[in-house]
């Protein structure tokens, strides 16, 4: 009976690609919040879904774009950037013009964005797939070489295309954070990109959560008096928010 329920548990996630636990609740009405909660724990350590908070994502709905490396990063530390994302949405308003980098981080934001009238650039092709469900949300996706590691795209042609467009924000969600590298990234085209988007926009908003801290990829793209808001979660050492808020940037 249990395995009857998980596995019917499963298909579900599958057909419809993600699920809160309420919807869940109204599927398996006799079935306790907690012993979905214990279902959706054994199906993520068999590998077919992504916990996220207050429901799951479907491994299968996700590689269908993403592959293998990316499902891999999106499955890592989801509390934290679901949280980090959920803070990030909260700053967008109608109306507004945005750039969304295509990291894991930004895939939770793309799906925590409220379904309103903005205009988005990304070089994010599942932040592009998981944007265009949403009926009022403009996406405009930036060609270039494709960086299978977190399924963006990135040339050097950018500049040009950016040349007669307009975005207040850039919200950017580095791959890592040191005081003294700054945030980085792991390819030079992704690098040159991103540090033209975040001159570019009025305001800076970077997502980083503290899993990231300590760790150095080969390409600095900004550093921290070049941001105006850090997004984080709630491990985050005081110490590094304080070097942060020194520098008269926000911190969330």
């Amino acid at each position: 009976m249990k395995r009857e329920r998980i596995e019917e548990l499963s298909e579900l996630i599958n057909k419809r690609g993600k699920m809160t636990l309420e919807q869940l609740e109204e599927y398996f009405p006799k079935v306790s919040q907690m012993t979905l909660r214990r279902d959706l724990f054994q199906l993520e350590e068999e590998g077919k879904i992504i916990r996220i908070r207050g429901g799951a994502l479907s491994v299968k709905d996700v590689q269908k774009t993403s592959g293998e490396p990316y499902v891999k990063k999106t499955a890592l530390h989801t509390d934290e950037k679901i949280a980090i994302a959920q803070k990030a949405a909260m700053l967008v308003d109608e109306g507004t013009s945005i750039f969304i980098d295509g990291g894991s981080t930004a895939l939770y934001f793309a799906k925590e964005l409220p379904d309103m009238k903005c205009n988005v650039f990304t070089n994010g092709i599942a932040v592009a797939q998981e944007l265009a469900q949403k009926k009022n949300v403009t996406v405009n996706l930036l060609g270039g070489l494709l960086i299978k590691d977190n399924l963006s795209t990135a040339s050097p042609l950018a500049a040009q295309y950016f040349a007669d467009t307009n975005f207040e924000l850039a919200i950017i969600s580095a791959s890592a954070f040191t005081p003294e590298s700054g945030f980085s990234c792991g390819a030079q085209v992704e690098a040159d990109l991103l540090r033209f988007v975040r001159k570019k926009a009025k305001f800076v908003y970077m997502m980083l959560d503290s899993s990231k801290i300590g760790k150095i990829m080969p390409y600095t793209f900004a550093r921290p008096e070049d941001i105006n808001v850090l997004i984080t979660d709630e491990a985050f050492p005081q110490s590094l928010k304080d070097q942060f808020k020194e520098k008269d940037i926000v911190v969330m």
